[in-house]
């Protein structure tokens, strides 16, 4: 039994390592020099501690076939080869404490890195809800003030200055393969610098339990060439295109008529809500409910008729509505490109 519980240890530690194929967001995948600084610690933490490990299982294997069965004197107070066990024990001890300081060194200087002063960039204002993520680009002036939700665009080779914050709990952000934790705490703002290096939508999710819904708190990071995330922003700031069909009108009409208003803005039109998500290009989003849904139109008229029973426990009333009422609101909704 004792000769094969290395074995066991390998088989067992198969499944851990596999989970490292997933195609999923990973923060040994980095894709900012931030998310980098991460995972050159994780791997230094990872080696250095992978060898102890090893060294102290073949150090076991060793004592365990070359332990000493014959009988020892009673009489002996000081057996031979005791004074060498001491120490051999205080020399381990000795490297124990040195591995602890060093590694804690190096936490402590990647960290110091990470969270140095920022320098000055594109500047988005991050606000954590039960359970969206609210998205204001700040702009020199308020109609360069850019206001989406949980899909946050970054231009790639550029500075961009996080202002995170929290309206009701404690909630985390965190971008595997762009950044680290970082907590979002009522009545504090927490700052994040952030360059992105390679084109491409990562995941992000929030990592600090805050509710019935945590884990259905998703967001977007889409990292584009400087041009197209200029554009994007030049078109984000624009007001709501009117509706230019009969349906989209109908729909137009009963969004204004319905509570919806009361807690979702939509530019261009009454509907200066502040409550929940700024809906003014909603369709050109690719989820609803912070990643919870994809956006079709299948899964629009599911989340505006019953959005407890897509998401249950989320701020949003049910709206009551007709069939025909429902079709034109999602018709209108498609249109907020």
């Amino acid at each position: 039994m004792r000769r094969s519980a290395p074995i066991l240890g390998v088989l067992l530690a198969i499944p851990v390592l596999l989970t490292a194929c997933q195609d999923k967001p990973a923060a040994l995948d980095p894709h900012s020099p931030e998310a980098e600084r991460v995972a050159s610690l994780i791997w230094t933490f990872t080696g250095l501690l992978g060898l102890i490990w090893l060294a102290v299982a073949v150090v076991s294997v060793v004592a365990v076939y070359r332990r000493h069965e014959g009988p020892r004197d009673p009489l002996v107070l000081a057996p031979a080869g005791e004074t060498r066990r001491t120490a051999v024990v205080g020399v381990l001890v000795a490297a124990t404490l040195l591995v602890v300081l060093g590694l804690t060194g190096l936490s402590y200087a990647a960290q110091a890195r990470l969270f140095s002063a920022p320098e000055e960039g594109l500047v988005i204002k991050i606000t954590g809800h039960q359970w969206w993520w609210d998205v204001q680009y700040e702009g020199d002036s308020p109609s360069r003030v850019v206001r989406t939700a949980n899909e946050i665009h970054v231009p790639v080779g550029r500075p961009v200055l996080l202002k995170l914050e929290a309206s009701d709990v404690i909630h985390s952000a965190w971008v595997p393969s762009l950044m680290g934790k970082i907590d979002l705490i009522p009545g504090r703002q927490n700052v994040k610098r952030l360059v992105v290096a390679k084109e491409g939508t990562y995941e992000g999710r929030c990592a600090e339990f805050c509710g019935l819904q945590h884990a259905h708190m998703g967001m977007l990071f889409v990292a584009q060439a400087p041009e197209a995330f200029d554009r994007w922003l030049v078109a984000q700031r624009a007001p709501a295109a009117a509706p230019d069909a009969p349906d989209r009108r109908s729909g137009h009409d009963a969004f204004l008529a319905k509570p919806c208003v009361m807690c979702h803005a939509v530019r261009g039109t009454p509907a200066q809500g502040q409550l929940g998500p700024d809906l003014t290009h909603l369709a050109s989003r690719r989820t609803l409910g912070a990643g919870t849904l994809p956006m079709t139109r299948g899964a629009l008229a599911a989340w505006v008729s019953d959005p407890h029973g897509v998401k249950p426990g989320v701020a949003m009333p049910p709206t009551p509505l007709t069939g025909p009422e429902l079709d034109s609101m999602v018709a209108y909704l498609e249109s907020l490109l």
